[in-house]
């Protein structure tokens, strides 16, 4: 592994090398704290063992360990050592992303790298780093969103740690979460976010609805139940929010007129927002999203999650278990792209955006 660090490091530099010194500067904080993230790590029977580890922490451990073993023998997820060591953060996030969009478009920004190819996010290991360059972006003009994110996959090529940003989730939203980056390390397709995060969406849903069947509680399976319904509904307001955004911008009206009612479009998400966590009994756990002013870059890949879900959970049902099930994504990802969204909206369940933003 200590290879393949500095190997990591030299390929960041080299290709960071070729493209200027900025990029220099943005792949070396990637390079190093990816690398304290795991010189960090500890494997989790040894803090388990640790008297000073909390019992609490111990508890929500020895969870993780039975989901990642989960995992293995019912999903058929990857058996290596991700997700089989622990490591402590100072900070509420592991990476703060920043996305960015102009000012009257849904389309955002792509920034491309090795391996991952092009995505619609630049990551940061220090929250000050991504604010300085989330200024920079508005600063010429562009709707901008700085978010936090707890969890990543490094789609095999590391040992990705669980991280102490989401250790003390509910054991459900846990699984859900630790099934959704392993799938990432079963089939990922360069350049379609579409693609890779509706698979991993899809074998989330499913892996955790077997889960709970298997593990769960009456309690439990309420608990998640109310998370999903939110989860869904909020998703839902989102998604109206951005159909109505870019029926606005292909509208033909002046530039003028089409910021006016972006600004009513989006004081109309607050307002529905607001009833949603009423009627949810005062639950906050989407304020976050509002934390920033909201902004094109809010929901630009608001449907990137759940576009081809539809398609991915009946393509499980067809083939009858997960190895099938993988094996018939991996076809797909040998497709072109157009090819392959093609044959995923045949599947059924697709929105139309999906097709169109090629």
């Amino acid at each position: 592994m200590t290879r393949r660090w500095r190997l990591a490091v030299l390929a960041a530099a080299l290709a960071a090398g070729l493209a200027g010194c900025s990029t220099l500067g943005y792949y070396s904080q990637a390079a190093q704290g990816q690398i304290a993230l795991l010189t960090q790590s500890r494997p989790i029977d040894e803090v388990i063992a640790d008297p000073a580890t909390t019992a609490q922490l111990k508890t929500r451990l020895a969870s993780a360990r039975q989901i990642r073993a989960y995992a293995v023998e019912r999903l058929a997820l990857p058996d290596n050592q991700s997700y089989r060591n622990y490591t402590a953060l100072a900070r509420p996030y592991v990476v703060w992303n920043v996305v960015a969009t102009p000012a009257l478009s849904m389309r955002p920004i792509q920034w491309c790298f090795p391996v991952a190819g092009c995505v619609s996010y630049r990551g940061y290991y220090g929250k000050d780093d991504a604010a300085a360059y989330a200024g920079e972006l508005r600063a010429a003009g562009y709707d901008v969103q700085m978010g936090g994110v707890t969890a990543y996959s490094t789609l095999g090529y590391f040992n990705d740690p669980l991280i102490s940003t989401f250790i003390h989730y509910p054991d459900a939203e846990l699984a859900r979460l630790i099934f959704h980056e392993l799938s990432h390390q079963v089939v990922y397709v360069a350049g379609d976010s579409q693609f890779n995060e509706s698979f991993a969406s899809a074998v989330e849903e499913a892996g955790v609805e077997q889960w709970l069947e298997r593990f769960g509680n009456q309690a439990m399976r309420e608990n998640y139940g109310r998370y999903m319904v939110r989860r869904q509904a909020f998703l839902n307001l989102l998604l109206g929010c951005r159909r109505a955004l870019e029926a606005n911008y292909k509208s033909a009206a002046s530039d003028g007129v089409k910021l006016a009612e972006k600004g009513r479009l989006f004081a109309q998400l607050h307002s529905d927002y607001a009833r949603l966590k009423t009627e949810w009994g005062g639950y906050a756990g989407y304020d976050r999203f509002f934390a920033e002013p909201l902004s094109n870059a809010h929901l630009a890949a608001v449907a990137t999650y759940s576009d081809f879900v539809p398609a991915f959970r009946a393509l499980l049902k067809r083939e009858g278990s997960f190895p099938a099930f993988y094996a018939a994504a991996r076809s797909l990802a040998a497709l072109d792209k157009p090819e392959r969204h093609r044959r995923l909206a045949a599947l059924g369940g697709v929105l139309p955006h999906a097709i169109q933003d090629e």
